[in-house]
């Protein structure tokens, strides 16, 4: 288990849902990736780079509603700035994505 952190401490963590609107190979990346263009609504686009190859084709990731940090600085990863975090269950060396049971309004706060 991590360091155990307060309500108020989870409470800065900025979880929205958004659709994956564009995938494109990240061949640069050290380990399998994609380049996931993401839009949340309101919030605007954003980019990220995922290690989801393993479970995730690129034409069955878009459309597809995600779980994401989305106040995170950027973060540059090899030649690519990404903007959120992207989230998933980690089973062995798969990642497995979090999203919502239903589609919801690209933007909605995680709670």
């Amino acid at each position: 288990m991590s360091q155990t952190i307060t309500f108020e401490d989870f409470t800065k963590v900025d979880l929205r849902v958004g659709t994956i609107i564009e995938v494109t190979d990240f061949p640069e990346a050290r380990n399998p990736a994609y380049q996931l263009t993401i839009d949340f609504g309101d919030l605007g686009v954003r980019k990220s780079s995922a290690q989801i190859t393993t479970l995730y084709s690129k034409a069955g990731l878009l459309n597809r509603q995600i779980v994401a940090v989305i106040n995170f600085p950027k973060k540059q990863i090899a030649t690519f700035m990404s903007e959120c975090l992207v989230l998933g269950a980690v089973n062995g060396n798969a990642v497995i994505l979090l999203n919502p049971e239903n589609n919801v309004k690209n933007g909605s706060t995680v709670a």
